[in-house]
């Protein structure tokens, strides 16, 4: 009963999407199993003290999970535990005591700009509307920075095609306004005239909106075609926007309005990427280096 209205907190005061929601849904029920299997806890979150999770977070780690992955199921739990000190069910969270493991930090993996080129003007994409759709997909997330919630949930009406704007809805229901280019505007004015599009802007072909898995085919499909980088999803493109975005001189203040960061700092984590560029610049140019 605590875990349903848990997940109905984050829906409806914590405002999480669909997708976070499911992470955090998962990982308290991988959590639950853990109590029962190893301590025949079923019921009794009471039971639960800083060693059990401990335990449970060396099982993660044991399997092979990364040590970001692992702090993140840490947080979920803090958040849980949290939630059943305010519902009056404990009265103190066993996560007081525990430390999450220590996570490399990796630089964001983002795509070439002359292989987002090539993606955008030499790649074939299949005729007719699913490969127009497709193309559009990939260019949106690309121009905008947009997340992948974010876009699945773009309607017609977000688009203003006079201004050269789209509205999106991004976490915790924040609206913002994200300038388009002249090339995607021409592609959208045509894409939806062409299929008289009226309510959702990317659609299957019944009509439907397009859903999460479909649209990571689609991205992971597309940019194998021109890069050999390990992740290809669409938050890969994401962190392509705004790498490409700092490397042309963007401020990278604009970069965190456009991305719809709550802080600076999130931002920041791509001036590293321009860092690495410029000593890769220097190396190859100075005569010195």
């Amino acid at each position: 009963m605590q875990k349903e209205r848990f997940i109905d907190y984050l829906s409806s005061e914590k405002r999480f999407s669909i997708h976070t929601i499911t992470s955090y849904s998962n990982d308290i029920n991988q959590f639950f199993l853990f109590l029962s299997e190893e301590y025949q806890i079923d019921s009794d979150i009471s039971e639960v003290h800083f060693q059990i999770v401990r335990s449970w977070i060396a099982s993660l780690l044991e399997s092979g999970l990364s040590p970001r992955s692992v702090t993140r199921k840490i947080s979920t739990l803090k958040t849980y535990f949290k939630f059943l000190i305010r519902q009056g069910v404990i009265h103190e969270s066993p996560m007081l005591k525990v430390i999450a493991p220590r996570a490399n930090k990796r630089l964001p993996l983002f795509v070439e700009e002359d292989q987002i080129e090539s993606l955008l003007n030499e790649v074939e994409f299949v005729d007719g509307f699913i490969g127009e759709r497709d193309k559009l997909i990939i260019e949106l997330f690309y121009v905008t920075g947009i997340r992948l919630s974010e876009l699945i949930n773009i309607r017609v009406s977000d688009v203003n095609l006079d201004d050269n704007l789209i509205r999106v809805l991004g976490k915790r229901n924040k609206e913002r306004l994200i300038p388009l280019s002249l090339g995607i505007v021409a592609g959208l004015k045509s894409f939806i005239q062409k299929y008289s599009l009226e309510n959702y802007l990317f659609t299957s072909l019944e009509g439907k909106k397009v859903y999460t898995k479909l649209v990571y085919r689609v991205v992971n499909k597309y940019i194998g075609k021109i890069s050999s980088i390990n992740k290809r999803s669409p938050h890969i493109l994401r962190h392509t926007f705004a790498t490409h975005m700092l490397n042309n001189g963007a401020d990278i203040n604009a970069i965190k309005e456009l991305l719809g960061h709550a802080n600076l700092s999130a931002t920041q984590v791509y001036t590293h990427n321009t860092i690495e560029k410029l000593k890769s610049v220097y190396k190859q140019a100075h005569p010195r280096a």
